[in-house]
């Protein structure tokens, strides 16, 4: 070095050479600290960068859990309110519907691996894992955390959409467990108030499923560990009381060191492009972060959104009321609710299965996503259940629009595959002026319009009103009523006679139920049956009218007895033995009763309609399609189904005696029944002449209130007995 001095030296003189020292060395002090400050700079970036992935992933590693748990309360709910359940596990336990439905679902199945089945006394009726049965109790398997949940649902009586889910520990390791009672989705059957059945699932934290949540929330090297590791970083899994199940672990990727490694060279070697490499660093630092800040909002997201149909969930539902709640405080601008039920969509389920039914769900989805506006929310708040909500008002052309094209959305069929499903829509619409209703309210308001709009005969929209919540309590004191008094059987059955068209001889008579409330106020037929129907009443209420009618048939051995049977009797698997043994049990001949069903059942469900039939006629009994003519009328169905008789509308009647059109369409129908070999009856006779016409028609039998109106049953007896014994009991 002393030599290369005194070279340069003696080429460029002693006093420049110091000049061109002092400069390389204040350029090298500048540029030394410059570096430092530099790599003083990346360090500290790198750190920031770790420190925010680390951060990411903590929160992303909470938000797993928390939908982990949120999708099993979602899933237990699908499985325990659900009518079918109700039916097969209340009363007669029907096993292998539960073993296919329950038991069978946790072989490899997405949701859940394990599944117990709890009744009223804490006992276990279905215990199944991994698709075969479990030797093992609910409380044992789940320990105190499954108890605490019990008796949570169980003693505190949560209502549907409260169900619960926590961690705990099984003997097969950690997992997220979800309980709910038992209960129906409609009014169409009822379980036990105070004796529900609880359905507990669980679905473990398998070393699969830890990497599907690893996968799905970009966190590598995530595993579930007993203890907490050394190294890395971990979250706790704790179950309700704090009592800690096992760590979440992972090793952070530490991007921010790995990019320190990658430009720490690049810094060394080109120190000249410190400024260029500086304004890349920021820049891929800000890329960074923008990435991490995307991950969050993806995070936040799923937690927002219904897995199925990809729109909001109904926490998102929330979320957005209130932003919309905000922004119409501010802006002095109404919101606008509306709450959409499908109408027919469990049908869709019970024949084709959930997974045409979660395709039909995605359908209706993506068709509603279409017909809203950019700035309107929609959400999927339930099964079937969907809510739209904007800025504007509840009367508003906009609202009406968007009404009128969701009910003609819904008019046409949908084809799922090879299968074609026609659902409806049941529109409840709710108003928050000037964002003064709070969401939770908001859509509760719209659900009782909702379900105001269903029990007014469905495909249609109303609006909320106040007095709907009073109707509710008023409906929901008479249906109490009602089943005090099927209970008490203080329901009475008249009979109307049913005579031959020649010779006007009474050949039958047709049960009817009546029923006086408190024991005065009469309530019509069309009142208090469908109300039986919806909330389940009828189940009781069917077979007292039957089992009264074939008694009283007892002692009129001469004539038929024709009694109405509800659609939602049909439905029941276990009708057709029913009606059989009340017959058997009264002592008359099957032949001699008639059951009445109107075709809409038989249009809507051929083919369990079909198998109810076949069992009712096997055992001797008839079967009427009544009301023919005030519906359908479908010619294919009178075909398949093989009535022993036809009871045509008393519209028919009347068009036949108001018009020439009309009389050629009632003769038309009762040729169709004479081609069929099916005897015809004519209802709603009232003069001679409408008798006398129909006879000619061909119809063989009349009834109607020119031949009687409905009477007692001592009425009926004084009706068919010989004159000498009415002389007799006179004398």
């Amino acid at each position: 070095m002393l030599r290369l001095a005194r070279h340069l030296s003696s080429m460029i003189g002693a006093r420049r050479l110091v000049v061109v020292l002092g400069v390389l060395a204040s350029f090298a002090v500048v540029v030394s600290i410059a570096t430092i400050l530099i790599m003083m700079a990346l360090g500290f970036l790198a750190t920031r960068a770790n420190e925010l992935d680390e951060e990411r992933t903590q929160q992303a590693v909470f938000g797993a859990l928390s939908s982990l748990r949120s999708s099993l309360v979602t899933t237990v709910r699908d499985y325990a309110v659900w009518d079918d359940a109700v039916q097969a596990i209340y009363g007669q336990v029907d096993m292998p519907w539960l073993v296919t439905n329950f038991g069978l679902a946790t072989e490899g199945g997405p949701l859940f691996d394990t599944v117990f089945l709890i009744d009223e006394n804490g006992r276990t009726i279905l215990a199944y894992r991994n698709g075969v049965p479990l030797e093992a109790d609910a409380r044992s398997y789940g320990g105190t955390v499954f108890a605490d949940l019990y008796d949570k649902v169980i003693k505190a009586g949560l209502e549907p959409g409260e169900e619960l889910g926590a961690f705990l520990r099984t003997p097969n390791g950690p997992a997220v467990a979800a309980v709910s009672a038992v209960r129906p989705m409609s009014d169409a059957v009822k379980a036990p108030a105070h004796a529900l059945r609880t359905l507990f699932i669980i679905r473990h934290l398998s070393p699969a499923r830890i990497a599907r949540i690893a996968d799905n929330f970009l966190i590598s090297g995530l595993m579930l560990t007993e203890e907490e590791p050394a190294k890395g970083m971990a979250v706790p899994l704790t179950n309700p009381g704090g009592m800690v199940l096992g760590y979440l672990s992972w090793t952070p990727d530490a991007p921010g060191d790995k990019s320190y490694a990658q430009v720490r060279p690049l810094v060394l070697l080109a120190l000249g492009g410190v400024i260029i490499f500086f304004v890349l660093l920021v820049l891929t630092g800000a890329a960074f972060v923008i990435r991490l800040k995307a991950d969050e909002n993806k995070a936040r997201t799923q937690a927002l959104t219904d897995r199925l149909s990809g729109l909001r969930n109904r926490t998102g539902l929330y979320l957005g009321l209130d932003e919309l709640n905000a922004h119409a405080a501010l802006e002095e601008r109404d919101v606008v609710l509306l709450y959409l039920d499908l109408d027919g969509f469990k049908d869709v389920n019970d024949f084709y299965g959930h997974a045409v039914g979660d395709r039909l769900i995605r359908g209706v989805s993506a068709g509603l996503a279409r017909l809203v506006t950019p700035n309107t929310m929609l959400a999927r708040i339930g099964g079937d259940e969907f809510a739209i909500a904007f800025h504007g008002a509840v009367d508003g052309p906009e609202a009406e629009r968007l009404i009128k094209s969701i009910l003609d959305f819904f008019a046409e069929p949908f084809a799922i595959g090879e299968r074609v499903a026609i659902v409806g829509a049941s529109i409840g619409l709710a108003v928050s002026r000037k964002g003064a209703v709070g969401g939770e309210e908001l859509l509760r308001r719209a659900d009782v319009a909702m379900y105001r709009a269903k029990h007014a005969g469905r495909g249609r929209a109303m609006h909320y009103e106040t007095l709907m919540d009073d109707d509710r309590d008023a409906r929901r004191e008479m249906e109490d009523a009602l089943r005090a008094a099927v209970t008490r059987g203080e329901i009475d059955v008249v009979y109307q006679p049913i005579v031959k068209a020649r010779g006007r001889e009474i050949v039958g008579v047709e049960a009817l139920a009546r029923w006086y409330r408190g024991g005065t106020v009469p309530v019509p037929p069309d009142v208090f049956i469908p109300l039986a129907e919806a909330t389940g009443v009828i189940d009781a209420l069917g077979p007292l009218v039957l089992r009264r009618a074939c008694e009283a048939a007892r002692n009129w051995p001469e004539i038929g007895i024709s009694i109405n049977v509800s659609p939602a009797q049909f439905r029941n698997p276990y009708f057709p033995d029913q009606a059989l043994a009340i017959i058997a049990e009264a002592g008359i001949e099957p032949s001699r009763v008639t059951l009445e069903i109107t075709e809409g059942y038989f249009i809507q469900n051929p083919g369990r309609a079909k198998l109810v039939m076949d069992r009712l006629k096997a055992g001797g009994v008839r079967i009427a399609l009544d009301d023919f003519g005030a519906g359908f009328s479908s010619v294919g169905y009178l075909i398949r189904f093989g009535f022993d008789r036809m009871k045509i509308d008393r519209s028919l009647t009347i068009a036949g005696e108001l018009s020439v059109k009309g009389g050629a369409m009632l003769q038309a129908t009762v040729a169709l029944a004479a081609s069929f070999d099916m005897p015809v009856t004519a209802e709603g006779v009232e003069t001679g002449e409408q008798a006398a016409f129909l006879h000619l028609c061909g119809c063989d039998q009349l009834q109607g209130y020119f031949f009687g109106k409905p009477m007692s049953e001592k009425a009926i007896g004084d009706l068919l007995a010989p004159p000498e014994a009415v002389q007799a009991a006179a004398s």
